[in-house]
């Protein structure tokens, strides 16, 4: 592990994770991540932003002794989670004069996640400063995104903002800035749909209060720095914005074949009608890839063949995702096979109680699907462009 310098006297000191493929138990990395700390040294103060996972707490260590940090003045945590706040105690035994800067909703929670004695503690409000000698940090709260006591920090002078997991993305790269746009575009959009998309609502004050410190430099807890924070910027007001695009998910399982055909036909029927259509056979799909397709999409389609008297658990599974998700969807539908009876609709309908969607006419078979099964999936394809040309999407 390395320090990298941002600008004179500001260094990213955090960790890569180049192996690690799963997240929460929950969430796929198919480029590992990083955990990103930063130091800076003022002219009478030192401060380190952020710790990093507990599994690589030696290698933050590492980078400090390497830089010859021999003292510690403030550790301000951003976040909680493990992930930003694990290695504190470790830090705080190597640095035992450094004082835990943060607000009162994350003392609470680091108190309770790592037993940080209370009295280490410096707790700050909305907007308050804290001088490092000729360099000042300036904190925001920023709660709900995407736990409660969530805040960033930035520096006033240099106009970098340390913006926790707003706008960051999970990637373990050697760069320590973004060259490609476009790749940094998808895999935050990923980030987005997998962590920030419930909590869009909040979001949105958050990027014009980011947009009014005009900085220069976004620095996130996962992920490359943006040199280019109105790229950034501009990618999360289109995200966290009430616009759809005329574009339809298919989450999908299919046990013996019939709702596959089922799939295959609407997937069609749809492409004919000039509508964007992305299919994921669930048991093969990336989850994170799922949610990253729901960030824009005017409808969703969950299709599912019967177990017993329900759909499918896989199937169920997406579901409960995507209501937890809470994306802008419109629309919603359930297509799919049974045997000798069941309750898919009832029962995937009931689950999606925090989307705010219209629901259209299911399309549900006895058996393999024939003729007449084709035309109801047309009929539920025309039904999609109709509401698609209503909210004026195609």
């Amino acid at each position: 592990m390395v320090s990298r310098e941002l600008v004179a006297g500001v260094y990213s000191v955090g960790a890569f994770d180049f192996d690690r493929r799963i997240f929460d138990e929950l969430i796929p990395l198919p480029e590992g991540t990083s955990y990103n700390a930063y130091l800076i040294r003022g002219s009478e103060k030192t401060v380190l932003i952020d710790t990093v996972d507990p599994s690589k707490e030696y290698d933050l260590i590492s980078n400090l002794v390497k830089m010859g940090i021999e003292s510690i003045d403030y550790i301000v945590i951003n976040h909680a989670e493990q992930d930003h706040s694990g290695s504190l105690p470790m830090i705080l035994e190597f640095y035992p004069d450094a004082r835990v800067v943060t607000n009162a909703k994350c003392r609470d929670l680091l108190i309770a996640l790592l037993h940080i004695p209370s009295d280490r503690f410096m707790v700050i409000s909305e907007g308050e400063t804290l001088s490092l000698g000729d360099r000042t940090l300036r904190f925001f709260l920023t709660p709900w995104t995407h736990w409660p006591e969530t805040q960033i920090t930035f520096l006033v002078e240099d106009k970098i903002l340390f913006s926790c997991d707003l706008f960051g993305f999970h990637a373990a790269t050697s760069e320590l800035f973004i060259t490609d746009e476009a790749w940094a575009y998808r895999s935050a959009k990923r980030y987005y749909a997998e962590i920030m998309m419930p909590f869009r609502g909040s979001i949105k004050g958050y990027v014009e209060k980011v947009r009014g410190l005009d900085p220069v430099m976004i620095a996130p807890s996962h992920g490359p720095v943006h040199k280019n924070p109105k790229s950034i910027l501009d990618a999360y007001a289109e995200w966290v914005s009430d616009s759809v695009k005329n574009e339809v998910v298919i989450p999908y399982v299919s046990m013996h074949g019939s709702t596959a055909k089922m799939v295959d036909h609407l997937t069609g029927a749809l492409i004919a009608r000039g509508i964007v259509v992305k299919p994921f056979n669930l048991t093969r799909t990336d989850t994170g890839d799922l949610a990253l397709a729901l960030v824009d999409a005017a409808t969703v389609v969950f299709a599912t063949p019967t177990v017993l008297f329900g759909p499918h658990p896989t199937v169920v599974s997406a579901t409960y995702l995507a209501n937890i998700l809470r994306p802008k969807t419109r629309f919603a539908s359930v297509i799919g096979s049974y045997g000798w009876g069941g309750k898919s609709v009832e029962t995937i309908t009931k689950m999606l109680d925090h989307v705010k969607v219209d629901l259209l006419p299911p399309v549900m078979v006895n058996g393999e699907p024939g003729e007449a099964a084709m035309q109801d999936l047309d009929r539920l394809a025309d039904e999609i462009l109709k509401k698609h040309k209503e909210v004026n999407i195609v």
